[in-house]
């Protein structure tokens, strides 16, 4: 048996692309010849050394042909619909695109080739659905909750996401305003720690960060490997969020978090996220109980002071994070993968 995966997005080593990579996994394990439409010849160690996960039995082509001759076809979109050719077509937005012309007749006539439409998270596939008149369905994307755990916990903050400034900003520049007033208030005794890609969309992003954060106690990791990540997870307290701040999520869904795959890595590591209420996010965090959400920088400092001055709530909340992370293990999502074949 043979399954081809297409996706446009791989070089920018983000979520979604860990979501393909899973889904490569989760098909080779199954007993699938995996073939992965790519040309770089290096793809596959920097996907191995990002995610830390190992791909020896995935084949990385030059070309799927759409699914032409193979029994599974995993196709990543970027808006459009393609006409795929394999016996079995899945079809995966990973993206809430909106106003696309979506329900063009020539659309509605490729679509008959689709045997399944998946999307990562309810907030995307609520507009998946208006946009191009589908049902789809919901499987979101695994954590690796073997590998991610707590540890001995120091005053650090932490975020974790891609430096890009293109479609999807996930605004470390509000963080680090936030921070220094945190700071000023007297907790002198807390870091900020960014973390996240700099493959595409960076420009000089990250200096114009470095001198917000001047004479404040502020790190920048560019691109960390997934043993470096484990480490700021498993050390750190709490972890902010602040993707998608400033935008209407109506009006613009695709610029705001659409799952938050980085939120649910650090409560596996027992921190406990205080994220923009905003897009996928609110599908994870239950207000109190397992995080926080905030819509405004006060209520971001707001909250993370109650819970730096509270230990018994911050105990509390943290054991509710790391049972939360649980239902997005990887046999999960390889049960939901195997249902779909």
């Amino acid at each position: 048996m043979k399954a081809a995966i297409y996706n446009p997005y791989l070089d920018t080593l983000g979520g979604g692309e860990r979501y393909s990579m899973a889904v490569a996994t989760a098909l080779f394990d199954v007993g699938y010849q995996v073939d992965v439409q790519w040309e770089m010849s290096d793809i596959k160690r920097k996907l191995e050394d990002r995610f830390g996960i190992v791909l020896d039995g995935v084949n990385f082509v030059p070309d799927v042909k759409r699914g032409d001759g193979y029994d599974i076809c995993f196709w990543v979109s970027d808006g459009s619909i393609p006409t795929l050719k394999a016996r079995k077509n899945f079809l995966h937005f990973q993206v809430p695109f909106d106003d696309v012309n979506g329900k063009t007749l020539l659309n509605r006539m490729k679509l008959f080739r689709i045997n399944k439409i998946i999307c990562n998270s309810n907030f995307t596939k609520s507009f998946i659905d208006k946009e191009y008149g589908v049902k789809s369905i919901v499987i979101y994307p695994p954590v690796d909750v073997e590998k991610i755990k707590p540890k001995r916990k120091e005053k650090m903050i932490l975020s974790v996401g891609r430096f890009s400034q293109l479609k999807q900003a996930k605004r470390q520049d509000v963080l680090i305003e936030a921070f220094k007033k945190l700071y000023d208030k007297g907790y002198r005794d807390w870091r900020l720690v960014l973390a996240g890609g700099v493959e595409v969309g960076v420009g000089n992003y990250i200096e114009k960060l470095k001198k917000m954060a001047e004479h404040y106690p502020v790190e920048i990791f560019q691109s960390p490997d997934f043993k470096t990540l484990k480490d700021l997870y498993g050390r750190a307290k709490i972890f902010w969020s602040a993707a998608g701040f400033g935008i209407n999520e109506e009006k613009e869904p695709e610029r705001v978090e659409h799952f938050g795959i980085s939120v649910v890595e650090a409560m596996c590591a027992g921190d406990v996220p205080i994220v923009l209420f905003a897009g996928g996010h609110k599908e994870i965090i239950s207000e109190g109980i397992n995080g926080y959400g905030w819509t405004t920088i006060g209520q971001l400092i707001k909250k993370s002071i109650k819970l730096i001055n509270d230990r018994i709530l911050f105990k509390g909340v943290m054991k509710e994070a790391i049972e939360t992370c649980n239902k997005y293990g990887y046999e999960q999502f390889r049960t939901s993968i195997k249902k779909i074949l």
